[in-house]
Parts: structure tokens; sequence; C-alpha cells
């Protein structure tokens, strides 16, 4: 008797072994469900990669302009440029000097959220101050991703928090 009709013979089918899993892209307004090649995969796309990189750099950005330096920073740029205004030839128009002026700082302070593609900023409120996700939806995503990681991560022992699948060392056998 041959094989059963549910099992396929296929070989090229049975090299490959089992397809991976079809899971939903973590950049918050692509959300797209693609069929990711490697477990840790988190975009579907190398677009929603750029997305995800540019937002992150954004976030940085903007924490750095809250802190002690990065203020300085901005003060210095700020005197360079008056000094630069002082100058006759350097004068700005009236249109671009319409335009600047002190912009009033909002009453609370304004957190981003976590997840990578969502610039939506939220108050913090003295009863959550640890607050990091807009809503339940952006925080369930990443728990859903880090959740998935995590478990990857505990079945496969030789690749460390740090090292990626491609970055694994094997060790090479000695030649006698």
């Amino acid at each position: 008797m041959g094989p059963r009709p549910a099992y396929s013979t296929d070989a090229a089918q049975q090299e490959c072994g089992p397809s991976p899993r079809h899971r939903q892209c973590l950049l918050k307004g692509c959300e797209a469900w693609f069929r990711s090649v490697h477990p840790l995969a988190r975009y579907c796309s190398e677009s929603c990669q750029r997305a995800a990189r540019h937002w992150s750099q954004w976030r940085a950005n903007r924490r750095y302009r809250r802190s002690e330096q990065g203020k300085a920073c901005r003060r210095e740029q700020c005197r360079r440029r008056r000094e630069r205004c002082r100058e006759p030839n350097e004068r700005p128009t009236c249109e671009a000097a319409e335009r600047e002026g002190y912009q009033e700082a909002e009453a609370q302070k304004k957190i981003s959220c976590s997840r990578p593609g969502c610039y939506e900023c939220f108050a913090e409120t003295p009863r959550s101050p640890l607050k990091k996700f807009c809503s339940h939806v952006c925080r369930r995503a990443l728990r859903r991703v880090r959740e998935r990681e995590a478990r990857w991560r505990r079945r496969s022992p030789a690749v460390g928090p740090l090292l990626g699948p491609s970055m694994v060392v094997t060790p090479l056998k000695a030649s006698s």
C-alpha cells in the first residue's frame, strides 16, 4: 500500500520542512499579514523596516532634546543663529521673522508610544507614571511579538540575546 492521500509525497515539499507561520507586521498602520522567513521577523517588508528605523530615530531625537545636554545644544544653536542674523546682509525677511517665535510649552509632559510606527503622544498621569503605550492595541501588539521572541530564544539556547541567527558561531572541528 502507498502513502495516505493526506500526506504529500512531493520531494521538494519534504525537503523544506514545515512552513513558517503567518504573522502580523508590527508597524502601526501596516499590520499586514505575512509569511515570515525567519522566526524573529517583525516586519513584512524592507519599507516597513525602514519606517520602524525612522520611528526609532525620531523617538531617540525627542528623548535627547528633552535632556539637559540636548537643551544646552539647542540653546547654543539658537545663540549662533541670533549672532548671524545681527549682520545686516543676513537679516531674515518679514515673512521669516513672523514665523519665528517662542512656542508655549504644554502644561503636561507628553510621552510617545513604545510601538514602532506609532507617533501618538499622551500625557503622563500621576495614576500611571509608567505607562508606555497609547492604547491597549499597541500594548498587545508589542507584547505578542516579545512573547513569541522569548519562546523562540528558550527553544534555541545557542542564540544569545545579542546575537541574531546569522551571527551564531559554530565551533570548528579540529582536524586530525
